[in-house]
């Protein structure tokens, strides 16, 4: 009976030294839960958002940036024109112009450049792209809604296919601008182009243009960005009425300077 105590005595030491000497179990990281938030917070970008100043038309607006007004000159949209001293107010122009205000006016935006494209244009606005706080791309928008033309001044830009994309869309479903008669009178009304002294065609700038019939060409422009104003007023690539585009892919004149 003894000797069986004994035993038992020896047998429970045993599992007692062993259980002393097993590792203990490596403890979880107590901040894992707090990387997890350093991560989600690391993925948070923070903008630079600029309070609008004002809005002078459909494609040009002011900002309130580095304690100074900057002007904007959006990349690849063209609204119709209602500031202009040397054109009347186009086709669409003021409901363009009206929308921008309806939608800038009192917010602030961020922007974006565009190195393809420059820093500055030749009147010294900044081009960029502008964003809302919901992140939408305004420029796109006011394409995507029909207040504007996709416009391709010299080099491709960062957005070009999503702006032509959304500019084809527009015309299929008839939106603003491209709605059946909403500018069949300023479209078809242009007068003759004016003349020079030798009698051969000067354009305007951002006027109004003949696009019922065939009365331009590449030689009675200065710079390829008049002829690209033009082709983009008359209906781009769908309605190259004066045959500005030779290899089609949208942009014409390329001999011009």
């Amino acid at each position: 009976m003894k000797s069986l105590l004994l035993i038992v005595l020896a047998f429970l030491a045993g599992l007692y030294i062993g259980e002393m000497k097993s590792p203990s179990p490596t403890p979880l990281p107590a901040t894992s839960e707090h990387e997890e938030q350093l991560v989600e917070n690391a993925e948070v970008v923070e903008y630079e958002w600029y309070p609008v100043v004002k809005v002078v038309d459909g494609d040009t607006l002011t900002i309130a940036m580095d304690g100074k007004n900057a002007t904007l000159r959006l990349i690849g949209l063209d609204t119709p024109e209602t500031v202009d001293p040397r054109t009347t107010v186009q086709c669409f122009g003021k409901e363009a112009s009206n929308k921008a205000k309806q939608i800038l006016s009192g917010s602030s935006v961020r922007i974006e450049t565009d190195p393809s494209q420059g820093e500055l244009d030749k009147y010294g606005r900044t081009l960029a792209y502008v964003f809302l706080r919901d992140g939408i791309n305004f420029n796109k928008y006011m394409i995507a809604e029909g207040y504007g033309h996709e416009y391709t001044y010299n080099l491709p830009y960062k957005y070009q296919a999503e702006f032509k994309e959304a500019e084809r869309k527009a015309r299929e479903e008839k939106k603003g601008l491209w709605a059946d008669n909403a500018c069949a009178t300023e479209s078809t009304a242009s007068s003759r182009p004016d003349l020079d002294d030798s009698g051969a065609q000067t354009i305007t700038p951002s006027g109004t243009y003949e696009c019922s019939k065939n009365t331009y060409n590449c030689s009675d422009f200065t710079a390829q960005a008049e002829a690209q104003a033009v082709f983009n007023s008359c209906g781009g690539s769908a309605n190259d009425i004066h045959k500005l585009d030779a290899d089609g892919d949208g942009e014409v004149c390329e001999s011009l300077p």
